[in-house]
């Protein structure tokens, strides 16, 4: 979805297409093998404008292959990222594809490199997406079969043309995808650009490196595909944005102005800034709700250290249970791995920070080709008797698990309440996390949110914020040192705690502003004291009593119930270890700061220091509940 920086995103074209992992036939090759091998097994023609239904040309690049047998089924890719010249990571699934027998389409989105029109995110799934499944239903040499694959800005396109129910779409591999939804179930994150109403910042580089502040000069409709190669070969439309220190910019006030202040195009990004969590306006373009079906068998493969995955598993949930298509429903198949944003197929895909995962890696490649060929191909290889529903890493034990369902089937709800005697600031606090509800001890932790001191993000499941935050798991105690962080921590734990499902924590909270922010997240301690984070969240309270409706204000001196977004994972608790609970008011950069002022946030230019408060007494039981599987 998002790029911080070239050497990051390198993979951006089919994004999860990193880097070659064992058993990758093709890893050792050469460049230059795999594109005389392309040559060999093609028939290629580029540049090619397929007309969309008002008259738009997409640019687009078709590969044929040359030992097929009658009609072939397709792969498409459409991309807003630039594909040519072809890279390795694009030719080393380009052999694999043809070795099987699909043709290849590769295309960018109307008004990326050589399409025609104007841009939006998402590439106009509703209308482009459906247009380009007729196309190739009509062609010649195509059986009329489609599969869709691809991570991140390559994915999140094909959920809302999922929706459309195309006869065409017979198969889907979405990675990553969180940016293609818009409300889902509890979650209305807006293609990840909210999280519990706070703006997440992530958006930010990628609308910079990716939107020239400059129009573009096409070459005439009227030229030969041939012609325009050529023209392409000669002018390669590639925009390279000036570098910029997004820890430094990213601090930028009022946030409505941040494109403008590091020179970037301010069109897009001011527009989306603009809009709240509920606008209809995110209805407008190309994401997908749940009032709408996944009509079509899709492999899902997400990661528990990316961006926007609760909604992502949410989704898979959704895509089960609400269709009148019961052959796609039964072919909904799910994994989860420990990794960072796309990086599936990658040698360091158990990397996640300063943690590394044993065995983090499935056959993803057999996986992939094994779903497509089923699906697509209509094989009947027994990949829906093989394959279980859900496949999901469980950190700390680091082992797969199977289930057949989402919490896996035996799950329970387990409390734990907040409380303490003396405060629970900073780490050397007495915050704890208590089996049962509070009969003693103090009835409110207090602190000081400053939003020009904002508490520092330390890694979590975010992508692409360049050198202004690092993803993944580090150690918590250089937060949670900060005086303005409740730090909530349980006893050692006697037994080991298999926590697998969603993470949900009820707040009772005051404030002396009218509007503030809780972020949270849960940590696993180790028996040195090193904190680990498993995930975060957030919540901005002048959405708690929805998103779609207005803005309700703080009152100094009431006590206000707050249900924060849910958090996902799946994280085994060993003995010895201890749960942790982290609650405050700022994770910046990874969201916005709020001023604590009624206007809306990324207008606000004038900070007001709160004085804000977590409560738990007997009436007002702040609690978080874990989803929690036998042993």
């Amino acid at each position: 979805m998002i790029r911080a920086s070239l050497a990051f995103l390198a993979f951006a074209l089919f994004s999860s297409f990193a880097l070659a992992q064992a058993p990758d036939p093709d890893r050792d090759r050469t460049d230059k093998a795999l594109a005389r091998e392309v040559e060999e097994l093609a028939d290629v023609t580029k540049n090619v404008l397929v007309p969309m239904r008002d008259g738009a040309g997409l640019s687009t690049d078709i590969y044929l292959p040359k030992n097929r047998k009658g009609k072939a089924p397709a792969i498409l890719i459409k991309s807003p990222y630039n594909y040519n010249p072809l890279g390795r990571y694009e030719l080393n699934w380009l052999a694999k594809f043809l070795r099987r027998g699909y043709a290849v389409i590769l295309q960018n989105e109307r008004g990326k490199y050589y399409s025609e029109g104007d841009w939006e995110i998402l590439g106009h799934p509703q209308t482009d997406g459906v247009d380009m499944l007729d196309w190739i239903e009509e062609q010649e040499w195509s059986t009329g079969k489609v599969g869709l694959i691809g991570c991140s800005s390559t994915a999140e396109w094909q959920l809302s043309l999922a929706a459309q129910n195309h006869p065409a779409l017979a198969a889907m591999v979405p990675m990553g995808s969180g940016a293609g939804m818009g409300k889902i179930g509890e979650y209305w994150e807006q293609g990840n650009w909210y999280k519990g109403g706070a703006e997440q910042l992530l958006f930010s580089t990628w609308l910079y490196d990716y939107i020239p502040p400059s129009a573009r000069l096409l070459p005439s409709g009227d030229l030969s595909p041939e012609e325009r190669e050529r023209v392409a070969s000669l002018y390669p439309m590639t925009y390279k944005a000036k570098e910029v220190q997004w820890s430094k910019a990213l601090k930028a006030l009022p946030l409505m102005n941040l494109m403008q202040s590091v020179g970037g195009s301010s069109e897009a990004f001011e527009k989306m800034m603009a809009r709240t969590p509920g606008d209809p306006e995110w209805r407008a373009g190309g994401l997908f709700h749940d009032d709408e079906n996944i009509d079509a068998p899709a492999l899902w493969l997400f990661s528990w250290y990316d961006v926007g995955l609760a909604p992502n598993i949410a989704l898979f949930n959704h895509a089960r249970t609400n269709t009148e298509d019961r052959e796609a429903a039964n072919a909904q198949f799910m994994a989860v791995g420990p990794n960072l944003h796309c990086r599936f197929f990658a040698d360091s895909v158990g990397e996640a920070g300063d943690r590394t995962f044993p065995d983090a890696a499935l056959d993803y490649y057999d996986m992939v080709f094994d779903f497509l060929d089923r699906y697509v191909k209509g094989e009947r290889n027994g990949f829906e008797r093989s394959t279980p529903k859900v496949q999901y890493y469980e950190m700390g034990a680091d082992a797969w698990r199977k289930a057949d369902a989402w919490p896996p089937k035996g799950a329970s709800e387990v409390n734990f309440y907040l409380d303490s005697t003396e405060g629970a600031n900073s780490l050397y606090g007495d915050g704890v996390l208590a089996a049962q509800p509070v009969e003693s001890g103090a009835e409110k932790d207090s602190f000081v949110y400053d939003p020009m001191n904002p508490v520092p993000s330390v890694g979590g499941g975010v992508c692409c914020l360049g050198d202004a935050v690092k993803p993944g798991v580090f150690d918590q105690r250089s937060v949670e040192s900060r005086n303005d962080v409740l730090v909530y921590t349980s006893a050692p734990l006697e037994k080991g705690v298999h926590v697998a499902g969603p993470v949900k924590l009820t707040l009772y909270v005051s404030s002396d502003a009218p509007d503030t922010d809780f972020m949270v997240k849960l940590v696993d301690v180790f028996p040195d004291g090193t904190a680990y984070n498993i995930d975060d969240t957030a919540q901005r309270v002048r959405w708690r009593e929805g998103y779609d409706k207005p803005p309700v204000f703080m009152k100094e001196g009431e006590v206000y119930e707050v249900t924060i977004q849910p958090m996902v994972t799946a994280n085994y608790f060993a003995p010895g270890h201890r749960i942790r609970l982290e609650v405050t008011s700022s994770n910046f950069p990874r969201y916005s700061r709020n001023l604590n002022t009624e206007e809306h946030v990324p207008t606000q230019k004038e900070p007001r220091v709160a004085r804000n408060a977590v409560h738990h007494t007997a009436e007002h039981p702040s609690k978080l509940t874990l989803t929690v599987v036998p042993n």
